[in-house]
C-alpha cells in the first residue's frame, strides 16, 4: 500500500508548516508522498515546502484558484499512490495516524473512509468550543466521529481516504462548496462503493475562523443539504430540519414566554447539557460557555441556510446554480 496525502492549500502558508511538521514525524515505516496544491494563493508556500524536502517526498503545485474539490482532484490525478488521504491544510496530524490507517485497511480493507477530528490543548478557547458544537453528540456533530452506530457515513474531507481505483471510477470531487464531499460519498454508494468511520484514525483540527466565518461556513453547510437532497432524493432524511426546527421552536419559545416558561425551560435545560458536557470534557469554565454560543450559531446558521435553500430550491424552483451562485466554483 503506498499512500498519497491530497492537501489543497490558500493563502495559508503557517498552516502548512505545521502540517507537513506534524507528517515528517509519523511512526509508519513505509515510504508515503505529500502532494501540496496552491489554489491560487497570493501568499504560497512554496518556501515552507522547500524546507521538508529532506525529510517528506512532498511535490508542489501552483495552479489558479478553482477551489478546494478541484484542487484535490488535480492533486490526485499527479500523486503516485494507490490510496489518497485528503487532509485540509488547518489540520495537525497524530504521528500514529497512517499506521493506524493502514491497520484499518489491512484488517479490513474499504475504498473511501473517514476519519473524526480532536483539539489540541494549545488550541484556543473559541477553537475548542467551536471544535466541541462540531464534534459533540449532543449536536448534529455526533455523526462526524463520535458516534459509531452509523449504517453508512459520510466522511468529511478534512480527514478522508479515497483509493485511486475510487477516484478514477468516479472522477472526484464536484464543482459546489461546501457539500462536494457528501455528493462524492453518495455517487461512489451508487457505484457500489462502500465507506467506513476509521474512529481512531483522528486529526487535529485547527480551525482558524472567528464567530463571524463560523456562522458564514455552518450557513453555507445548510444550504449544500438540499443541494445533495434535490440531487439524490433517496438520501434525504428528516434528521436534516433538526436545526431549523429547533431555531423556530427557540424563537416561539421566547415569544411564549409571556405565558409559560415550560417551553423555554426545556431550551435552558438543553444548553445547560451541552454546558455540562463541555466541561467535563475541558474542565474549564470559559470554554463550556462559549460551547453554548458555538452551538447557537452552529443550529442558526444551518438552520438558517437549510430553509432559504429549501426555498429556493423547492419553492421558487430556482436552479441551485442560479439560486446560490455562492455555492459553486466555476
Amino acid at each position: 500500500m503506498y499512500f498519497s496525502f491530497i492537501i489543497p492549500v490558500y493563502n495559508r502558508p503557517d498552516e502548512v508548516d505545521e502540517l507537513l511538521e506534524s507528517l515528517s514525524k509519523q511512526t509508519y515505516k513505509q515510504d508515503f508522498e505529500v502532494v501540496i496544491v496552491e489554489d491560487g494563493s497570493k501568499e504560497d508556500s512554496r518556501a515552507i515546502v522547500s524546507k521538508y524536502e529532506d525529510r517528506l517526498q512532498v511535490s508542489y503545485y501552483y495552479k489558479s484558484n478553482s477551489g478546494p474539490g478541484a484542487s484535490r482532484n488535480y492533486g490526485m490525478e499527479r500523486a503516485k499512490g494507490d490510496y489518497f488521504i485528503i487532509l485540509d491544510s488547518d489540520c495537525i496530524i497524530p504521528p500514529d495516524y497512517l499506521t493506524i490507517v493502514d491497520q484499518y485497511l489491512t484488517k479490513e480493507y474499504v475504498d473511501c473512509f473517514g476519519g473524526p477530528d480532536a483539539a489540541l490543548a494549545s488550541f484556543s478557547d473559541v477553537q475548542k468550543a467551536i471544535n466541541y458544537a462540531m464534534t459533540s453528540v449532543l449536536t448534529t456533530g455526533g455523526i462526524r466521529g463520535a458516534s459509531e452506530r452509523i449504517g453508512k457515513f459520510q466522511p468529511r474531507s478534512f480527514n478522508m481516504g479515497l483509493s485511486k481505483k475510487a477516484f478514477l471510477a468516479s472522477g472526484g470531487y464536484g464543482k459546489v462548496h461546501p457539500g462536494e464531499d457528501p455528493d462524492l460519498t453518495i455517487r461512489l454508494w451508487n457505484l457500489g462503493y462502500d465507506t467506513q468511520l476509521f474512529s481512531k484514525a483522528y486529526v487535529y483540527h485547527k480551525r482558524r475562523i472567528d464567530w463571524s466565518k463560523f456562522r458564514t461556513q455552518v450557513n453555507k453547510f445548510g444550504k449544500a443539504r438540499p443541494i445533495l437532497n434535490q440531487r439524490y432524493p433517496e438520501t434525504a432524511k428528516l434528521t436534516y430540519w433538526f436545526p431549523t426546527v429547533f431555531m423556530a421552536g427557540l424563537l416561539c419559545s421566547v415569544l411564549l414566554t409571556y405565558y409559560t416558561f415550560g417551553f423555554i425551560l426545556c431550551y435552558l435545560l438543553y444548553f445547560l447539557l451541552v454546558f455540562i458536557g463541555c466541561f467535563i470534557k475541558e474542565r474549564n469554565f470559559k470554554i463550556s460557555l462559549l460551547a453554548v454560543v458555538a452551538i447557537f450559531i452552529q443550529f442558526y446558521g444551518y438552520g438558517t441556510g437549510f430553509l432559504k435553500s429549501n426555498y429556493i430550491l423547492f419553492v421558487k424552483k430556482q436552479k441551485a446554480e442560479e439560486g446560490m451562485p455562492e455555492m459553486f466554483f466555476k
